[in-house]
């Protein structure tokens, strides 16, 4: 059977958002995204709109060369392929596409973020953080399941049980990689 890749992307930008989710959770990598692309052209996660504004977040496409991460170059990333069927695959693509296009209607949850570091969980419908919006598009399509997680699952949890594929800087993983 033909298998596909999906990437899971951890990461620590430095920024003071970054550090101060960083002090809370304890752990050094605090953002989470997912990419379809191998050279992470395109990833997809929950946080700031702009790079120069860290106080209206949603749904957002992120990439090392533009937006928060090209303002932040000295951006540590580390990156996770899993496996998954052309179907999973297929089915992941399309919905981001779509959820994508009505990005408007998904929202940050930063009142479940600073609840979740009190140990308590708020969800809302159309409302993530990072981590959260990683775990349950990857569960919606049986990618990951959800109850490997805890119920607040942090960027750093996704490491268990991935293959990594690199560790260090987030500008420099399409070069390192081979994919230029």
């Amino acid at each position: 059977m033909e298998r596909r890749e999906v990437y899971i992307v951890v990461t620590r930008s430095g920024t003071l958002l970054s550090r101060m989710i960083g002090k809370f959770t304890k752990t050094p990598y605090n953002h989470a995204s997912v990419s379809l692309d191998r050279e992470l052209h395109t990833m997809y996660s929950f946080g700031r709109i702009h790079a120069y504004n860290p106080l209206f977040g949603g749904f957002v496409m992120e990439s090392p060369d533009f937006g928060t991460f090209k303002r932040f170059s000295e951006t540590d990333a580390i990156v996770m392929r899993v496996p998954v069927t052309p179907m999973q695959y297929a089915e992941l693509e399309a919905f981001l596409s779509a959820m994508y296009q009505k990005k408007w209607h998904y929202h940050y949850n930063f009142i479940g973020l600073l609840l979740a570091a009190a140990g308590i969980v708020w969800r809302r419908p159309n409302w993530y953080y990072c981590s959260e919006f990683v775990l349950d598009v990857l569960n919606r399509f049986a990618i990951l399941n959800k109850d490997d997680y805890n119920a607040i699952v942090k960027p750093m949890d996704f490491l268990d049980g991935h293959e990594v594929v690199y560790i260090g800087k987030l500008r420099d993983y399409a070069v390192v990689g081979g994919f230029h």
